[in-house]
């Protein structure tokens, strides 16, 4: 269980611990391992589980047969099982056909993938859409393999099933949305993506008990790809909503932040995302857009156009443990999946607390003193407050959001926001 002994968001521990007990489980982009993990989901929020039969036609595509493994072993001519499903779910390609089979050791070999680069680590392989099979080992389990015959089984079933995803919306006074996507399609690895599962769970959790939301906030725990394409599909009439929205994935490892812009770059996230990763003081890096990588692509696209960004630490292919066994428990760290959720918490509160306001006494700078906002200023500890407030007052025109004050005077969105919840509090600020 998560466990909020320490405090309303979850502990450092809770987030990793999610992590432990959702690793064994061998998904895929269908099948009872999505299931496991929806329902895993489920206990510690109030998620809808929703189920697309195979064969309904989403958008240019088709929800595919469901897949599920209960076993798969090579044998030596010993018996004994020199590539063993049961060890790791890595060393079976996902989505592989049924085989019972005795080969050669040549026959063998072009099923077999490793890593010679990495001798100790098994990669992660898939054949969703094509109908094939095979097994995954290290180079140097490769290695260890002698000539003779070896018995092959992969013990799986392709049938006529469901693809199941599942989602929680928390209502805000906005129609306005804020999705946080997570793909739930991986198997035994943790950086991509059950960092991304256990802190959206836990900013679930977090939002369950506020009652101050603006934004209707949308949690989606979906397969990559056909996942959010189905989603889409169901959703085309009312996807309009989503305002903006974060694709979460490898958040637990040791590199800088990444954000990836949304398509024009220019969207209230991505504005909201580097001013919070500029006031974090964290390493980080902000990169354009472009069509690969996550569900942001989805989202993405010509006909819908979402505000989407993707927020990562290890980027998409280009560190060595990606996509292999080498993705494990010891790859990721309490401390760097704290520090993303508290990043994601702020660019979650910066969004849903831009407001533009336009100021009551435009004409000179008010007398703040006779207001009791010097006092008032006195009895906080944010550095910069009086500044912010100046700024504010200056800025707040009925054209310039609190966002946009914040980047211009160079301080931090929480300062900004405290300014102006004090003038508004002494109506020198209203609502523009």
């Amino acid at each position: 269980m998560l466990n909020n002994s320490e405090n309303s968001n979850g502990s450092q521990r809770a987030l990793y611990e999610f992590v432990e007990e959702l690793y064994p489980i061998c998904r895929s982009i269908t099948g009872d391992g999505v299931r496991a993990t929806l329902r895993t989901i489920a206990r510690e929020i109030p998620i809808e589980i929703k189920e697309v039969p195979s064969g309904t036609h989403v958008l240019d595509w088709t929800v595919p047969r469901e897949w599920n493994i209960r076993d798969a072993w090579i044998k030596d001519a010993q018996g004994r099982r020199v590539v063993d499903f049961r060890a790791h779910n890595l060393h079976v390609v996902n989505y592989s056909v049924p085989v019972n089979a005795r080969l050669t050791l040549d026959e063998l070999l072009p099923h077999l993938h490793t890593l010679p680069d990495n001798p100790d680590w098994i990669p992660y392989r898939t054949t969703y859409y094509d109908e094939a099979w095979g097994f995954c080992l290290s180079q140097r389990q490769l290695e260890a393999l002698l000539p003779g015959e070896y018995e092959v089984v992969i013990d799986s079933e392709l049938k006529v099933g469901a693809l199941v995803y599942g989602e929680l919306v928390l209502p805000g006074t906005s129609d306005d949305e804020i999705l946080i996507s997570t793909h739930v399609c991986h198997p035994s690895l943790c950086d991509d993506n059950l960092t991304g599962i256990s802190i959206s769970v836990n900013l679930a959790r977090e939002m369950l008990g506020r009652t101050d939301r603006r934004h209707t906030l949308r949690f989606l725990y979906a397969p990559g790809t056909i996942g959010a394409i189905t989603w889409l599909h169901q959703n085309r009439d009312t996807a309009h909503r989503i305002k903006h929205g974060l694709t979460l994935t490898c958040l637990g490892d040791n590199h800088p932040f990444t954000y990836k812009r949304t398509v024009t770059g220019k969207a209230e996230i991505d504005h909201v995302v580097e001013h919070v990763l500029a006031h974090c003081g964290l390493p980080h890096q902000i990169i354009e857009f472009f069509p690969y990588g996550y569900d942001e692509r989805q989202y993405n696209s010509p006909g819908f156009r979402l505000a989407v960004g993707s927020l990562m630490r290890g980027r998409h292919g280009q560190f060595p443990e990606y996509h292999t066994s080498g993705d494990n428990l010891d790859f990721i760290s309490d401390e760097r999946m704290r520090e993303s959720y508290e990043l994601i918490l702020s660019i979650l509160e910066t969004l849903d607390g831009n407001r533009t306001y336009r100021n009551t006494a435009p004409y000179g700078e008010p007398q703040l003193g006779a207001r009791g906002l010097y006092r008032a200023l006195g009895g906080t500890s944010i550095p910069n407050l009086q500044l912010a407030m100046l700024w504010t007052l200056n800025l707040s025109d009925g054209q310039n959001s609190l966002l946009d004050i914040a980047r211009r005077a160079g301080i931090s969105f929480h300062s900004v926001r405290t300014a102006a919840n004090l003038l508004v509090e002494h109506e020198l600020l209203v609502d523009a």
